[in-house]
């Protein structure tokens, strides 16, 4: 038995930046919490951790929002 071939939809409207930048916000937002917290010395892999993702998420907004060619 054959399937039937269906079109592919349309791609969905998204904003990309906002999506991105609300995921950095929140690695902010847990890097300000752990500074103030202060977690143990074999925990400070956390710190680093959102250090990570903020910086990947600021790329992440300059790479969606850099001009294509």
């Amino acid at each position: 038995m054959k399937q039937q071939w269906h079109p592919d939809p349309e791609p969905i409207k998204t904003n990309d930046p906002a999506a991105i930048a609300v995921g950095t916000a929140a690695w902010a937002v847990a890097l300000v919490v752990l500074l103030i917290v202060r977690p143990a010395p074999e925990n400070t892999w956390w710190i680093w951790t959102c250090l990570t993702g903020v910086g990947f998420g600021l790329f992440g907004i300059w790479l969606v929002r850099r001009p294509r060619k």
